[in-house]
């Protein structure tokens, strides 16, 4: 089972960037002075006109749920660049649904380049999930990883804190 404190964000945030999981831990979040994350918000609103949109649950935000039939939970992306975090915070959303006895598939999202990909939770995910989790407790329980610097450093809104 997934540590309940953990959020689909800190998921994501583990793929990208130690530093970054760290920081928000510690409630230095940032994201709303970033343009980027901006830029992210517009094409969430305008896409999926007629679908529910950012419904909140404990320590996840899902984008967009549809059902017809089966219930469809929706992760947008502005593009692929970060696409392994991208999947793990839809495997989380999908596993944490799964605990409350809801089962939905889920959908990547990118309508910049019009693309959507399936993604199925399985067993070794869930179980690669629990680690993910216990993981990120020994990191945000820990004092600040040492950054490292990453081509997309200069676009995270939390370059200040590792490079100035």
């Amino acid at each position: 089972m997934i540590d309940s404190n953990i959020t689909g964000t800190e998921i994501n945030y583990f793929f990208i960037c130690k530093t970054k999981l760290w920081l928000f831990s510690k409630f230095q979040t940032m994201e709303h002075s970033s343009d980027v994350v901006k830029e992210g918000k517009i094409i969430h609103e305008s896409v999926h006109k007629r679908m529910i949109k950012e419904v909140n649950l404990p320590g996840m935000k899902i984008d967009l749920i549809q059902k017809k039939g089966e219930l469809v939970i929706y992760e947008v992306k502005k593009s692929k660049k970060m696409e392994k975090a991208s999947i793990y915070q839809l495997l989380f959303y999908l596993c944490k649904l799964k605990e409350m006895e809801i089962i939905a598939k889920g959908i990547l999202d990118y309508p910049l380049i019009r693309k959507t990909e399936e993604i199925t939770l399985t067993e070794e995910k869930e179980e690669e999930l629990e680690e993910i989790s216990n993981e990120i407790i020994l990191i945000t329980g820990g004092s600040m990883p040492q950054p490292e610097k990453r081509s997309y450093c200069k676009k995270c809104s939390y370059y200040d804190f590792c490079w100035v």
